[in-house]
């Protein structure tokens, strides 16, 4: 029985895991889109002082192009963490199927042995 409590407390633990890894990739996208929309902000404030909002422009601005270029970076790094977390989550729902047969086992386990406890008789009974 032993052997199945490891086993439950193992597989608890990787549950525990994988949902912890997936509030860390929802908390990096929300960050990396917070500051994908300040870059956005911020290249709208530079078109507006320029007056070029043409990308393709000689006189575009420098800044604004940069901004641009990490903001696609963000982009990208969103969709990438977006299909993590897919991943994730697969691999979540498969632990957690992993943790109910691992408890299903330990309480199956657990039921005989329960009722394969020696009934001691009561002693008075055999005193007389």
């Amino acid at each position: 029985m032993k052997s199945h409590e490891g086993l439950v407390r193992l597989k608890l633990f990787q549950v525990k895991e994988k949902r912890r890894q997936l509030g860390q990739l929802d908390l990096m996208m929300g960050e990396f889109e917070r500051m994908a929309a300040e870059l956005d902000a911020q290249i709208t404030s530079e078109e507006t002082k320029a007056g070029i909002t043409d990308t393709t422009h000689f006189a575009y601005p420098t800044f604004a192009k940069a901004a641009r270029q990490r903001r696609d970076n963000l982009f990208v790094s969103i969709r990438d963490l977006k299909n993590q977390k897919d991943e994730a989550e697969a691999a979540l729902v498969e632990s957690e199927k992993e943790l109910a047969k691992a408890e299903a086992l330990e309480q199956r386990d657990g039921k005989p042995r329960e009722a394969e406890e020696v009934v001691v008789p009561d002693r008075r009974a055999m005193i007389g």
